[in-house]
């Protein structure tokens, strides 16, 4: 820790860090290229063994079981340490570097160890005769999976030192939808499709060594499975991180679209490949997996609890439509449960938004939230069927039009883009804070404008980065009058806010915040009297300085183009797959392309 800044940088990482990070991180690269030349060259054997030990223990062709492992794992910590990071941010603010966190190294090592499960399957390499498998050379072969789960790890292990090259020029963004941001989470979430894929093509490798007879699945087997369906959905629902600490940096209506997006993909995908009580199972594991990252995160880290949806509800809808009309027609199975689940679903997380998340959805956000939130599960559960369908493809299952894919995709997009336009409106308060407690004050607002609160989706004293986090919902008491229902903290660290957010038009007024000399930023001293509300991001977002909304487009446009190459990937796998269960047409024998894949 003596080789870190002295002082907490606003932008990017010291020099000391970045040469220790590169050096490192040259290392391992090398060390990991070394050992998979050797490995292919035959001038080592220990890969080998370990591969054939994991392939004894688990029932799945070596090139499977060792991998598959490795990335399970991995996600499993980098799950870990994502929940952990942004929790330290929303309680403490910046980090004084890369490494001087705690909660990066677990985000680290599970994003590098994805990335090494796809690698291992790569040098490993599959049979030649496995439909699925894909060409490197004349005499190498790798699973489709271990590529798809290759390129999300390297995609999300490059976000990391591209974070920090986004801090140089635009400071530090405390939010989870930051381009690079977006680039780890995503790259770690469709990893877990991608050892999905994996997993079902060991499967089909069992089947066909047994002539065609599925041999008996192990429990064990079966477990991977059901916590490959419930690591999609973990997956699917990482992107509403900021809803589940009650810090939003956009509308509240992306909660619901978010959710039921999440609901529909993962829980028909489930059911459709797991089989009875599919949805339900993967919901099980969602369950356990976020009920002890609350505990452990709020409990022996001491740091704010995250929330999260129960997710029950959707899966009986699922479950109860699989038992009526059954999953042989995905794509009926499909329409029928996303409409259960944009309806009864989101109805029942609308009443669960009201026990336990930090901001409950409240009617203001009707008829959007109804008619996106529908609209975004029903697209959702369409993208979900054909993922289950292609996972479970069979030679009798007749061809789907690709213009349902075309569409779900795009109605999805739009329920995604529609609320993304944010704006702000003049708007005036005043603000008296009265003393209540050491270090913690009452606040009462009066508003020039009553009616902007009337209609608010969320109008909340926050205060945050002082050590925890406090959304406290502001309590109508008079004609433009609410206060707070709880003593805020203020001084030392705290910054102390009052947001509104009302429809598209997302603001707040600060109330008291700390001087930043890093930045740099004046303090905002504890007063009674006016305030000016504005824009909501250029007080939460205080760090993120610098650089041009012209820089920031080529940025934007390049995880646009990644993000498609994702999306593209990830269809021509899910296609591969399917494609290879059915015989080859007429005339036709099956092609293996050739593709270049980074080591």
């Amino acid at each position: 820790m003596s080789l870190l800044a002295a002082v907490q940088p606003a932008k990017g990482a010291s020099v000391h860090d970045l040469i220790i990070g590169g050096l490192v991180g040259g290392a391992l690269t090398f060390l990991v290229l070394w050992v998979c030349q050797a490995h292919r060259a035959g001038r080592i054997r220990w890969l080998g063994r370990l591969a054939a030990f994991s392939e004894r223990v688990s029932g799945l062709p070596r090139w499977c079981a060792l991998p598959s492992a490795i990335v399970g794992g991995s996600l499993t910590i980098a799950v870990f340490g994502f929940y952990w990071d942004v929790a330290k941010h929303i309680d403490t603010g910046r980090d004084p570097g890369p490494f001087g966190t705690a909660a990066h190294y677990p985000i680290l090592v599970g994003l590098s160890g994805i990335a090494l499960g796809g690698v291992v399957a790569v040098v490993l390499g599959s049979p030649r005769q496995l439909p699925t498998s894909v060409r490197i050379t004349q005499d190498w072969h790798a699973p489709l999976g271990g590529v798809l789960v290759l390129l999300c790890g390297i995609f999300a292990l490059a976000g990391f030192p591209l974070d920090d090259v986004w801090h140089r020029l635009f400071g530090q963004d405390v939010t989870l939808w930051g381009p690079t941001h977006v680039l780890m989470v995503g790259g770690a979430s469709l990893a877990t499709l991608g050892m999905w894929v994996l997993l079902v093509e060991g499967r089909r490798a069992k089947i066909a060594e047994a002539g065609g007879t599925p041999p008996h699945e192990p429990w064990f087997l079966r477990m991977r499975t059901i916590a490959a369906g419930g690591a999609f959905l973990l997956g699917l629902s990482s992107l509403q991180g900021e809803f589940d600490y009650g810090v939003p940096q956009y509308q509240l209506v992306f909660h619901p679209i978010l959710l039921m997006l999440a609901a529909g993909i993962g829980l028909t995908a489930a059911r459709i490949r797991i089989g009875r009580g599919g949805a339900l199972y993967s919901v099980g594991f969602w369950l356990v997996v976020r009920g002890l990252l609350a505990l452990v995160i709020a409990g022996p880290l001491g740091r704010s609890t995250p929330h999260f949806p129960l997710y029950i509800a959707e899966a009986l809808c699922v479950e109860l439509v699989a038992a009526t009309m059954g999953t042989e027609r995905p794509l009926r199975f499909a329409a029928v449960s996303g409409a259960l689940i944009g309806t009864v679903g989101l109805a029942a997380e609308w009443a669960w938004s009201h026990v336990w998340m930090p901001l409950p959805w409240p009617s203001t956000l009707l008829p959007e939230a109804a008619i996106l939130g529908f609209a975004a599960a029903v697209s959702g559960a369409l993208l979900g069927g054909l993922i289950g369908r292609a996972l479970t493809s069979r030679a009798d299952s007749p061809p789907v039009s690709h213009w349902v894919g075309i569409a779900a995709g795009a109605t999805a997009v739009f329920c995604i883009a529609f609320p993304m336009p944010m704006t702000s409106s003049p708007l005036t308060a005043q603000i008296t804070v009265r003393p209540a407690g050491p270090g913690h004050v009452q606040e009462t607002v009066r508003l020039a404008d009553p009616r902007r609160a009337h209609d608010a989706q969320w109008f909340t004293a926050t205060a945050w980065q002082g050590g925890s986090l406090v959304v406290d919902r502001l309590k109508h008491v008079g004609a433009g009058v609410w206060r707070t229902t709880q003593p805020i903290p203020v001084g030392g660290k705290w910054k102390s806010l009052v947001r509104l957010e009302n429809g598209r038009a997302l603001m707040a007024a600060a109330v008291s915040m700390p001087a930043d000399a890093a930045i740099p930023a004046p303090g905002v001293p504890l007063r009674s009297g006016p305030h000016a509300f504005v824009k909501d991001k250029r007080l939460l977002q205080r760090e993120a300085v610098g650089g041009s909304d012209t820089l920031k487009i080529p940025a934007y446009l390049l995880l646009l183009v990644i993000v498609c190459v994702w999306l593209a990937a990830m269809t021509w796998g899910l296609r591969r797959l399917e494609g290879s269960a059915r015989p080859p047409a007429r005339g036709r024998p099956p092609r293996t392309p050739k593709v270049a894949v980074p080591a």
